[in-house]
């Protein structure tokens, strides 16, 4: 089988996506086996986790395997020792690798070796956390006819939400403070997938607009691990764009709200929207490990 590798939602096509999505349906109640049976992966983090770390390492013991967590201070990727010289002493030892990365370069490095890669969080994508999202999104609306609005950073997640939507036919609106939209090449591909899939994509500066049709309504935090300088200085130019229960009744009734977690309470997210009915967001979490269960056997068996 030729090794597969995971840095982008668009490394799998549609179909292949769609079977992961339903693999992990069918995997998700209590799925425990031996798929990847004596199976040892090196995870690499040069950021924190809760979320992440937890769902592989659960997912890797649920199905036969193990995985070596690897902590910034450990190998001190890119410092200590090349990325390409990490990547591969770690192909002789290891069956793969799972990396949560600053840079997403060094994904495209270790992608080299003879192992699959998994993206795990890049500066430029989060395709796991996307899968988890859609696995959710589709649980609760039962097809892929839904919109999709994302307000705030057009970041790591806005990314990896735009393609998969785009690749899969869901209309997604993505509002951001002039200056904070999505990556100029991350969109143009969006556009290409959308004009094959039949997507709309929308990028706006009025969080109105973007969550009109909104079935559901997604935000992130306004500054990510690495832009720390950076935030209060966002704070200021981000405030109008909160998610709050006055821009969550712009949105069509029955609208659920989505979070990839940690949140910020009282910034880009207020208490009264993630703590209602409506908001999914542990769902979402849940979700990251029985989407990332199904790649893993979809990627390695």
């Amino acid at each position: 089988m030729k090794k597969k590798d995971y840095l982008s939602v668009l490394d799998l096509s549609k179909e292949e996506t769609l079977a992961v999505l339903e693999m992990a349906r069918a995997m998700k109640p209590s799925y425990v086996g031996n798929d990847l049976d004596g199976a040892v992966f090196a995870l690499i983090f040069e950021k924190q986790s809760l979320r992440t770390r937890v769902t592989f390492e659960v997912g890797l013991l649920q199905m036969g395997a193990r995985g070596i967590y690897l902590a910034p201070g450990d190998i001190s990727l890119g410092k200590r020792e090349a990325v390409r010289d990490v990547a591969l002493n770690l192909e002789r030892w290891c069956d793969g690798i799972i990396a949560r990365v600053y840079a997403h370069e060094s994904l495209e490095i270790m992608a080299k070796t003879r192992i699959p890669v998994i993206n795990a969080l890049s500066d430029l994508e989060h395709p796991c956390q996307a899968l988890a999202d859609f696995l959710t999104m589709w649980e609760k609306k039962g097809d892929f006819r839904f919109n999709l609005a994302f307000v705030g950073d057009g970041n790591n997640v806005a990314h990896s939400l735009m393609l998969a939507g785009a690749r899969l036919g869901v209309n997604v609106a993505v509002a951001t403070p002039p200056g904070y939209e999505p990556k100029e090449f991350v969109l143009r591909k969006a556009m290409e997938e959308a004009r094959v899939s039949g997507a709309r994509i929308l990028i706006t500066n009025d969080p109105a607009e973007a969550v009109r049709d909104a079935d559901f309504v997604y935000t992130d935090v306004w500054a990510s691990m690495g832009q720390e300088s950076e935030a209060e200085e966002r704070k200021k130019v981000f405030a109008s764009y909160q998610v709050n229960e006055a821009l969550m009744e712009k949105a069509p009734k029955g609208a659920m709200f989505m979070h990839c977690l940690p949140a910020h309470r009282g910034e880009e997210v207020t208490d009264e929207v993630i703590d209602a009915p409506y908001s999914v967001v542990y769902d979402q979490a849940e979700n990251r490990l029985h989407a990332q269960k199904a790649l893993m056997k979809f990627l390695f068996t």
